[in-house]
C-alpha cells in the first residue's frame, strides 16, 4: 500500500495532463504516491497524452463513454491503494502544492477528509462563482453540514471513507454530506486556486437548478435512508385517512338519502384514497429497487473498458 492516491478525472483536458502531472511530481517529491487517471469518455487526445508520460506511478483507468464526474470519482477510487486518497481537478486550476499540507493535517490530527476552500477563486463571476456561493447557501442551510465551499474538488481522504462513498449520479457535489452521515470527521482549509488556461468549463448556471435536485435526495437519504416509511408512510397514512374520512362523510349522505354520484367531494375522497395507498407503496418499491441495483448486487454505474499502468494493461473488456 502507498502512502497517497491521487484520483483525477478527466474530460477532453488534453492541453493539461503534462503540465499537471509534471507539477504534481515536482510538488510531491518526497511523499510515496500513484497517480490516477480516470478517462471520462474524452473525444480529443487526452488518453494519448496520458499514455506518453510512462511512468510507473500512473494509472489510467478509460470509462466506455462519458458518465459524469460522480461514477468516474467512484471508478478511481475503488482502483486507488493509498492508505490516503486526493481527489482533484484535471484543469490546473487546483495547485497539488496544497496537498503535503492537507495530507498532514489529516495524518497528524486524524481528521478522516480535509476540504479545500478556495478562498480566492480564480473563476468567472456569473457563470461560476453566484451559482456555486447559491448552491453552497442551500445545501448548508437544509442539511446542517456547516461547510464553506462543498464544490471544492481538491480533498483529501482517508481511504476508508472515500471507498464506503457509493457515489453515482451526481452526488459528487455532495461528498462531505455523504461522508458525514456515515460518521466521518471534516474539516476544512484555504487552498489556493487558479485561472484555467486550457480548454472550457463543463459548469455554468445551470448547475445550480441540478443541485437543488439532487439536494432532494440527498436530504432522503439523510432522514429517511434507513426508515424510509416515516416519509412515506406518514404521508401516504395522512393523505389515505384525509380521503377515508371523506369517503366516510360521502356514504353516510348517501344512506341519508342524498344523491352522491358525481359529486366533486366524492371524486376527491377516492381521489386521495388511491393517492395515500400508491404514495406507500410506489415510492418504498421504487427506493428499495434503486438500492438493490446499486448496492445489493454490487452493481456500479460505470463500464471500464481498459485499465493501464503504463506500459501493461491488466484489465479490458
Amino acid at each position: 500500500m502507498v502512502r497517497l492516491s491521487i484520483v483525477i478525472c478527466v474530460y477532453n483536458e488534453e492541453p493539461n495532463i503534462k503540465p499537471l502531472t509534471d507539477w504534481i511530481f515536482d510538488s510531491l517529491q518526497d511523499i510515496e504516491f500513484e497517480l490516477i487517471y480516470v478517462n471520462d469518455g474524452s473525444t480529443d487526445n487526452t488518453v494519448e497524452e496520458i499514455k506518453k508520460i510512462n511512468d510507473p506511478r500512473i494509472t489510467l483507468i478509460e470509462l466506455n463513454k462519458n458518465y459524469g464526474q460522480s461514477s468516474a470519482l467512484a471508478a478511481g477510487i475503488e482502483e486507488a491503494s493509498g492508505a490516503y486518497i486526493v481527489t482533484m481537478d484535471g484543469d490546473l486550476q487546483n495547485d497539488p502544492t496544497d496537498i503535503p499540507v492537507m495530507l498532514k493535517k489529516a495524518e497528524d490530527e486524524e481528521w478522516d477528509l480535509v476540504a479545500g476552500i478556495r478562498a480566492i477563486r480564480k473563476d468567472d463571476v456569473f457563470l461560476r462563482k453566484i451559482p456555486s456561493k447559491i448552491a453552497n447557501f442551500i445545501i448548508r442551510n437544509t442539511t446542517g453540514v456547516k461547510m464553506k465551499d462543498y464544490g471544492c474538488t481538491l480533498k483529501v481522504f482517508r481511504s476508508e471513507t472515500a471507498k464506503n462513498l457509493n457515489l453515482y449520479g451526481e452526488l459528487h457535489r455532495f461528498i462531505p454530506i455523504l461522508a458525514y452521515q456515515d460518521g466521518a470527521t471534516i474539516t476544512q482549509m484555504n487552498v489556493k486556486h487558479h485561472p484555467r488556461k486550457y480548454g472550457k468549463s463543463k459548469y455554468g448556471i445551470g448547475r445550480t437548478i441540478k443541485v437543488i435536485s439532487d439536494l432532494l435526495l440527498i436530504l432522503f437519504f439523510k432522514k429517511y435512508m434507513q426508515k424510509p416509511m416515516h416519509l412515506f408512510g406518514n404521508l401516504g397514512v395522512l393523505i389515505f385517512l384525509l380521503g377515508a374520512a371523506i369517503d366516510i362523510y360521502m356514504i353516510v349522505l348517501k344512506i341519508l338519502g342524498h344523491d352522491i354520484w358525481g359529486k366533486p367531494l366524492l371524486l376527491l375522497g377516492v381521489f386521495l384514497t388511491l393517492a395515500g395507498i400508491q404514495l406507500i407503496t410506489v415510492g418504498i418499491i421504487a427506493e428499495l429497487l434503486v438500492r438493490t441495483y446499486y448496492e445489493s448486487q454490487r452493481k456500479k454505474p460505470y463500464r471500464i473498458k481498459r485499465i493501464t499502468r503504463m506500459g501493461v494493461i491488466v484489465h479490458h473488456n
